[in-house]
């Protein structure tokens, strides 16, 4: 399987455009982004961070994924929607985003593994 960023067809009518990364490691490598309807802006989403919930590796993923998606161009905000999901507002491409996030978990996949193997 590819690693390749592409754009899919939603499957929600309130999602005007959605890119995803696919891997082999979905739960650790997988990113999203979808482009919300009505509120105007992208949830990004590293799969990974459902895995994630406390402690300094879930910190550091948190505020590298926030640093990552802020230096993507276009970028106006970016606030955390939830425990997993970044909502970002601007003029960014959705596979922009998806690829910026992808760096951040890539990097961060051995330690993610490791905590996941734990679990």
């Amino acid at each position: 399987m590819s690693d390749e960023v592409k754009q899919i067809e939603p499957a929600d009518p309130e999602i005007s455009e959605e890119w995803l990364r696919r891997t082999n490691e979905p739960d650790i490598r997988a990113v999203s982004a979808s482009k919300i309807i009505t509120l105007g802006g992208w949830h990004v989403s590293a799969w990974v961070m459902s895995l994630m919930r406390s402690g300094p590796l879930a910190s550091e993923l948190e505020q590298r994924l926030t640093n990552a998606v802020q230096a993507v161009s276009g970028v106006s905000s970016v606030d955390w929607w939830n425990p997993e999901t970044l909502f970002v507002t601007g003029t960014a491409s959705g596979k922009a985003l998806v690829e910026a996030a992808a760096h951040v978990v890539d990097d961060l996949a051995d330690l993610t593994r490791a905590h996941v193997r734990e679990l």
